[in-house]
């Protein structure tokens, strides 16, 4: 019997099972899909290196991921962003835009208009909110419409693939709330972390990283860590209590554990836990997941005009393109594409477009081609194509999210020796999901891997 019982071998539970198994523990982790790494995956076709889930990570120095990847032996393998990458495009009127660094950028940039950096000066003099907005509201009152249409919903399409108007600003950008939570102003609480040192934007201070065959080595390199008790290929078709017990039902048997840890999606962990608790089940299957499309396309470098000397271009929604943004793959990282080529990643979909993943191949790509021909000055055909389909993708934190959270755990703790873990809680990003991992780790096993 495993002293601790984990279902799902993404990125969550690969590294509490590794974090468990530095402090000792029997632990016995499942996996469904023939392969461990959840979302995350590397594919090598035609001379070209795609991610297809995630294709970057932050490294923030000292956290999780840090942590984990000098753990791992893996920092050789680590390839950091080109420093190009700190430039991001938009797109407003059918015109790429680079979005404003710093003051002197801001002041100069036609992304927005007299008006609108006119009234980003009363932004200290705004009243705080007295209840829980969207992302929409938030920015609307704070920063005015044009900063929600063309800075925030565009980065909001390209993080969540998620609406501005239904995410909670308190769940889903609670690093931008906590500044007028802090400050009463997010102009006086940037100011303030400034001086401290501390992040005050959406994006935290770090180095952009990936490896040298995809992101894909990081779960690679945990899953070999774990050896046989790492189990792929084995869905879980029922969990129930014996004698104190969890027993997680598999066709290859019945496998028991002190403790049991759903490192699943919250749909996935509402079919395992209805015949205990309807009310968490419906719970947790209100959390959406909209589907999202990666469309990796390869170009002679000839055949795209733009210099694609950034990370990627967004795309707001007022532009009425499907497209939510693209990524300048190859400019992010060496040896993405064959010489001579480059590789963009587009992504279609989201709660944009929740229709797209059931579209054929060649509609995708034709449609991105075609919306990102005028953009980027696209000239012929891609010489390759792959198109990648996550049905369900990435878990949107709406309006009522962080009540909902209190009830699941409050559903919790009438069922002893069970833990939900996943990003559907505690944030979307690799790593968030690792330092809340290596948390969890902590809280179950004690002391430090």
């Amino acid at each position: 019997m495993s002293d601790i019982l984990i279902v799902g071998a993404g990125i969550t539970g690969l590294t509490l099972a590794w974090a468990l198994r530095e402090r000792g523990h029997r632990v016995r982790l499942l996996e469904a899909r023939p392969e461990a790494g959840g979302n995350i995956r590397s594919l090598h076709a035609d001379r070209y290196l795609v991610d297809l889930g995630p294709n970057s990570l932050l490294d923030r120095g000292g956290e999780g991921l840090a942590r984990l990847i000098d753990a791992l032996g893996l920092e050789e393998r680590v390839t950091v962003a080109n420093p190009a990458a700190s430039r991001r495009y938009v797109c407003r009127n059918g015109k790429v835009q680079a979005l404003p660094a710093g003051p002197g950028g801001f002041v100069r940039t036609p992304l927005f208009s007299l008006g609108a950096k006119l009234r980003l000066l009363t932004e200290p003099w705004r009243g705080r909110a007295e209840r829980d907005e969207s992302v929409a509201d938030f920015v609307r009152r704070r920063l005015g419409p044009e900063f929600l249409d063309w800075a925030v919903d565009p980065f909001v399409s390209g993080v969540y693939a998620g609406d501005a108007e239904k995410l909670s600003v308190r769940a889903a950008t609670a690093r931008i709330y906590a500044l007028e939570a802090e400050a009463g102003s997010l102009i006086r609480g940037a100011v303030r972390r400034a001086r401290q040192g501390r992040a005050a934007g959406p994006t935290p201070r770090g180095r952009l990283i990936g490896f040298r065959d995809g992101l894909h080595e990081l779960t690679d390199a945990l899953a070999a860590k774990l050896d046989g008790d790492l189990l792929v290929g084995t869905p879980v078709n029922g969990v129930r209590r014996l004698a104190g017990n969890w027993v997680a039902d598999t066709a290859q048997g019945a496998v028991e554990a002190e403790r049991l840890v759903l490192a699943v999606p919250a749909h996935a962990a509402a079919d395992l836990l209805e015949p205990f608790k309807r009310e968490l089940a419906g719970d947790l299957r209100g959390i959406s997941y909209p589907g999202v499309v990666n469309v990796a396309l390869g170009f002679p470098r000839q055949a795209v005009a733009h210099a694609l000397d950034g990370f990627g271009l967004l795309i707001p929604s007022r532009e009425g393109c499907e497209t939510l943004g693209v990524l300048f793959s190859s400019t992010l990282f060496p040896n993405r594409a064959p010489a001579e080529h480059v590789l963009l990643t587009a992504f279609v979909g989201g709660a944009r477009n929740p229709e797209a993943p059931a579209r054929d191949d060649a509609s995708l790509i034709a449609g991105v081609v075609e919306e990102l021909t005028p953009l980027l000055g696209l000239t012929g055909a891609p010489d390759f194509a792959r198109v990648t389909r996550w049905p369900r993708a990435i878990p949107q934190y709406n309006l009522g999210h962080l009540e909902r959270l209190e009830r699941i755990d409050a559903a919790l703790e009438e069922l002893p020796g069970l833990t939900l873990a996943g990003n559907w809680r505690g944030g979307i990003a690799v790593g968030d999901c690792i330092n809340n991992a290596l948390a969890l780790a902590e809280q179950l096993g004690g002391g430090d891997a």
